[in-house]
């Protein structure tokens, strides 16, 4: 009896191993349902400040959701550090994340040219954009 039930047990790890990730490919964020209040940014293409629509966005103080439309994956980032969606994969969605009421400025970590930029909360201007992902 042990033989045929350690020969299970190695077909069934053998199997189990593909699934265990190890393809050696960059991680990418999975497509999460946005949440029905959640303000969508979607992430068009490579192109500077027209690289997110909108942009800017009236987002302070509200969920967002970053979408990729484009063709390539992107990593959405603050300029401050504080949010990073991880890798979106084209057709893909990034985790909710909460943006700050004073409003922020974000960039594409992996296309560091695309710029964009969130209102403070009520819609007032975003802040100032100062550092090297400013344009």
């Amino acid at each position: 009896m042990r033989l045929p039930l350690s020969r299970s047990l190695l077909v069934a790890a053998a199997m189990a191993a593909p699934a265990c990730g190890g393809g050696g490919g960059s991680p990418t964020t999975p497509n999460p349902t946005p949440t029905p209040n959640a303000f969508v940014i979607t992430v068009v293409r490579q192109a500077g400040a027209q690289s997110f629509d909108p942009n800017p966005a009236t987002a302070g103080g509200r969920s967002v959701v970053f979408r990729n439309i484009d063709t390539v994956v992107h990593r959405v980032v603050l300029n401050d550090g504080s949010i990073d969606t991880g890798d979106i994969a084209p057709g893909a969605s990034s985790r909710v994340v909460q943006m700050p009421m004073v409003g922020t400025n974000y960039h594409c970590s992996l296309h560091p040219a695309m710029v964009g930029q969130v209102s403070a909360e009520g819609g007032a201007p975003p802040p100032a954009c100062t550092g090297i992902y400013c344009d």
